[in-house]
């Protein structure tokens, strides 16, 4: 990065790297977008399909500081409203291209900046006019919510059955009745069947089997969640040696392991369930004294499982026996043994927190389960933010081209400088159509003029029709956007592109040297 006088090279360096980044996952955007094989370079070489922007750009190896910055903000818009990822950086890397051309144009940074400022507030402002919010009617609220769900799984790998997907989506984000907890919606994914054979189930699944012996149906089950150790029935005291001198004294010392185990699960009987589930193993002994006592014992329960099962059920996870009015039980109406493909699950239904389901993934292979989780996921984040913000848009490009004739408005009647930068913005945002066009392999510059041309009309829906190739009516499509994301990505990326601009120099320093702590 620098030369050898020390002095470092043109800025131009940051908006490179900023750009290539841009320019790669540019062609995932939109319904038409293609998807990237990432490759690790690690052990066993792991290979992973998606076209999620946040997931490509999470895998990237960069040396590039500007790009890094741009990864932080897909990053943080897949945090913060789950979807939009892609179109976050692309949009960035289209202002920072722009702004590339004015800075070779003598262009100060800083008016650069000021100028997106005033673009920012004036398209922001556009947005805000254009939104529509049915959360009064329900029906229709269902319908845009069902749009929202259907554009955001277009342009994913659920697209082939993404009327079925978007309604699964969207009954699984009406049960948690405005919280953006999606906590207590699991995905399960079995590899086997096809994408059509998923499913959604009220109540909550666990991957696991019923043990040997014990009741496979249990109605209204008060649940105990442990996480404790359930296999001292075996000499285990490390290191430590026992001299006896006849076989009785051992029978004795496992008969004292076997009654201490006996008591142990007597205090966990003793606080009147009948189903008792353990993150560690449970060993034979204590199994069978909980089949005697009909009770349902579950070993092994995963991790995010049992922390997920505990808040579900309402109950805790314990991992002392000696105080059980302390003890938080969780409770469901129903516990039975139910078969997926070749597997065998335990089904919890009727819990206590009513909103919990699970969805049901089913597909070809472990890579297909990955992405359609992945791409549920964005739909489901979508959902739930939309659930809160009720306001949405139209899709299609028909943002960015109302956005972007706005601010052209704003550039003409802006004197100085600063207009140039204005008017870059609007050609920024007009990006956005072009590429969705591009990516469908159409004439990008013929359909946009088109769009331009239509949007000047009043009250315009017009936006890139990618499945009939032409200018199509957004509103007789369907396709639809949450205000929130599209807000988050204008804020975002115009941020990033300022943050970058901001950049004369990129210099690289020495590692900080460490003081001998003495």
């Amino acid at each position: 990065m620098l030369r050898s006088s020390g002095i470092s090279i043109h800025p131009q360096a940051s908006f490179i790297g900023a750009m290539a980044i841009a320019d790669l996952i540019k062609t995932t955007l939109g319904p038409k977008g293609m998807d990237k094989i990432l490759q690790s370079t690690g052990r066993g070489r792991n290979v992973t399909v998606t076209n999620d922007g946040a997931t490509i750009l999470k895998s990237l190896h960069i040396d590039n500081p500007a790009a890094k910055v741009l990864v932080d903000i897909s990053k943080v818009q897949d945090d913060e409203v789950g979807d939009g990822t892609t179109s976050v950086v692309v949009l960035a890397g289209e202002l920072l291209k722009e702004a590339e051309k004015l800075t070779n144009m003598k262009i100060h940074p800083m008016t650069i900046i000021a100028g997106y400022r005033m673009a920012l507030e004036c398209a922001r402002d556009t947005l805000l006019q254009k939104t529509m919010d049915n959360k009064e009617n329900t029906d229709k609220f269902r319908t845009d919510l069902m749009n929202i769900a259907m554009t955001t799984l277009s342009s994913k790998i659920l697209s082939q059955d993404k009327e079925y997907f978007a309604e699964l989506a969207v009954d699984a984000v009406l049960r948690l009745k405005g919280s953006t907890n999606l906590e207590s919606i699991q995905i399960l994914k079995k590899p086997g069947g096809s994408l059509k054979d998923s499913f959604l189930d009220e109540g909550f699944i666990l991957d696991k089997k019923i043990g040997i012996g014990q009741p496979k149906r249990i109605e209204n089950a008060k649940i105990l969640v442990a996480n404790t150790a359930m296999d001292t029935d075996k000499v285990k005291i490390y290191g430590a040696r026992v001299r006896v001198d006849s076989m009785s004294k051992v029978a004795d010392i496992e008969a004292a392991e076997k009654q201490k185990m006996r008591q142990k699960v007597q205090k966990i009987i003793a606080h009147g369930i009948n189903c008792f589930v353990n993150r560690q193993l449970i060993y034979n002994f204590p199994e069978e004294l909980f089949a005697d006592a009909g009770i349902l014992a579950i070993e092994h329960a995963d991790f995010e499982g049992i922390e997920r099962l505990a808040l579900v059920t309402g109950g805790e996870i314990a991992s002392t026996f000696d105080n059980p009015e302390s003890v938080k039980l969780g409770h469901c109406k129903v516990i039975e043994e139910i078969m997926i493909g070749e597997d065998r699950l335990i089904h919890f239904s009727g819990v206590a927190m009513g909103q919990a389901c699970t969805i049901v993934l089913r597909g070809a292979s472990e890579h297909v389960l990955d992405e359609a989780e992945r791409s549920l996921h964005d739909a489901l984040c979508v959902l739930s933010q939309t659930v809160n913000d009720t306001r949405v848009l139209f899709g299609g490009g028909w943002p960015e081209m109302v956005m972007a004739k706005e601010v052209d408005e704003l550039a003409r009647k802006t004197p100085g400088k600063k207009s140039h930068a204005i008017d870059a913005f609007s050609r920024a945002l007009q990006a956005i159509p072009t590429i969705i066009a591009d990516n469908a392999g159409l004439d990008s510059a013929e359909l946009i003029s088109q769009l331009r041309a239509e949007h000047h009309k009043e009250n315009c829906t017009a936006g890139v029709d990618v499945i009939t190739g032409t200018v199509g009516d957004m509103q007789k499509l369907g396709i639809q956007e949450s205000f929130k994301v599209k807000q988050a990505i204008l804020l975002s990326a115009t941020e990033a592109a300022e943050m970058i601009l901001r950049v004369d120099e990129i210099i690289t320093c020495a590692p900080r040297r460490r003081e001998d702590r003495m």
